[in-house]
């Protein structure tokens, strides 16, 4: 299924697809037995983590996140 598949969505405002996407995802993530994650998957998350633990200041808080990702649409 493709977004040409789904002409209402095509239509939506830019926040509607947004909640969309985030209803979505919650959708997903209700069950995550159901998306196995590979080894490479897994040591990517952990290299990012330890990046993370390195620098903690680095990462955006989600309200900063949420003005930046505002900022872009």
């Amino acid at each position: 299924m493709t977004l040409a598949d789904l002409p209402a969505v095509k239509k939506l405002s830019k926040a509607e697809k947004l909640q969309l996407v985030e209803d979505l995802w919650d959708d997903i993530a209700a069950l995550p037995d159901d998306l196995p994650v590979s080894a490479e998957e897994i040591a990517l998350l952990n290299k990012r983590l330890a990046a993370h633990r390195a620098a903690p200041e680095t990462a955006l808080s989600l309200e900063e996140f949420k003005r930046e990702l505002a900022a872009r649409l």
